[in-house]
């Protein structure tokens, strides 16, 4: 999508320029990116768990009728995996899912507690993983690191046990702990001493917080948690303070607009807080989060925000530069990436004036602020 060799530029079609963004997710689990295909033969090899045993099946399977449903569905569809073949196919499935859509680069969060309890050995769990992170760069250039979590039904015992398997196998790739699972029944304070813990081994602070639940929760995760990233966060919009404060850290929320809709977090997307976040300077990177569940992609989630939200690619493209800034992954990426950012901004200001975005509009990381590179 080059300038014109006159120098001149059009106002972008959508499809082409959202192709040309830097494609990082950072708000993607591996269960909830398993394609309906995978989960039907998955099922079909153990039945006794009720999940559908064919594709579309499982996409009525996935209609969800609020936050309660989807944890049920997900639990039932996590049952189904119980060996490190499993975990391996799974990973490989979404590398091959995530070069299709041609993102580089992703994030992927793991709850390892919730495998292990499947039946999946410990060591096989990390040497899955391991098998099906390589397989990702070697067969489709796509580069994985993992975000382990923990789900906070678990209580700090569980979120406790899944740090010490991170620790004793140290898998080549972790760079964050998180927590994740029901809100309504997981204050973050008690974690305190875990992610603490997670800290000193030189793990990043990125728990879900404020996404069915209140800004309390997003300050709780923020000065108890010590959180550089929060996944979701929506509900940090209740409260002018924490906006404020997010902004000023250079604290960035994962948001991820479908996501918030298919588990009722949000009525409808007319009320989704993620116009008035940015309209506050707040730092947001779009996620996916589980995107065959929710049928939705990075691609949707950027389109919706130009079809909905009436967005130009300017912001688009901030968006796309947020989730650069905020990844954890190595410094070369992250120039390679920052460059494709500034060829393209350079571009979109050859269009005519009134429709150019400014290069500090709201929501818009200052480099190297809110986050350390791996």
């Amino acid at each position: 999508m080059p300038p014109t060799e006159t120098g001149e530029a059009a106002s972008p079609p959508l499809d082409p320029f959202i192709a040309a963004l830097p494609r990082v997710e950072l708000h993607l689990h591996l269960l909830g990116a398993a394609s309906p295909d995978a989960v039907a033969s998955l099922a079909r090899r153990r039945p006794e768990h009720g999940v559908p045993t064919e594709p579309d099946g499982v996409r009525r399977y996935f209609r969800f009728t609020g936050f309660a449903h989807f944890v049920e569905v997900y639990t039932a569809v996590n049952a189904l995996v119980t060996s490190g073949a499993d975990v391996f196919d799974l990973v490989v499935a979404l590398a091959a899912d995530l070069a299709a859509r041609a993102v580089g680069y992703a994030e992927v969060t793991v709850t390892p507690l919730s495998h292990l309890r499947a039946g999946v050995a410990p060591d096989a769990l990390s040497e899955a993983l391991a098998a099906g992170r390589a397989a990702a760069g070697e067969r489709h250039g796509v580069t994985l690191n993992w975000i382990f979590d923990a789900s906070g039904d678990d209580g700090p015992e569980g979120a406790s046990a899944t740090l010490d398997w991170v620790l004793r196998q140290r898998p080549e790739g972790a760079v964050g702990f998180g927590l994740g699972g029901p809100e309504d029944v997981a204050p973050r304070a008690p974690f305190r001493e875990v992610f603490a813990r997670a800290r000193a081994h030189g793990l990043h602070s990125v728990p879900h917080a404020g996404e069915t639940t209140s800004a309390a929760q997003v300050w709780s995760a923020v000065r108890d948690l010590g959180a550089e990233r929060i996944g979701h966060g929506v509900r940090a919009v209740d409260d002018p303070a924490l906006l404020a404060f997010l902004a000023d850290r250079g604290i960035t929320l994962e948001v991820c607009p479908t996501s918030n809709l298919r588990t009722g977090a949000v009525s409808d997307l007319d009320a989704h807080p993620l116009p008035a976040l940015l309209a506050a300077g707040v730092p947001v990177a779009l996620g996916s989060d589980d995107p065959a569940m929710f049928d939705t992609d990075l691609d949707a989630e950027y389109r919706q925000c130009h079809d909905r939200w009436g967005m130009p690619p300017a912001r688009l493209l901030d968006l796309a530069e947020n989730a650069v800034r905020a990844a954890y992954c190595g410094e070369s990426l992250r120039t390679a990436l920052l460059d494709r950012v500034g060829r393209l901004r350079a571009w979109l200001t050859l269009r005519p004036a009134g429709e150019r975005s400014s290069r500090s509009s709201p929501g818009v990381r200052a480099p190297g602020s809110g986050h350390a590179g791996e």
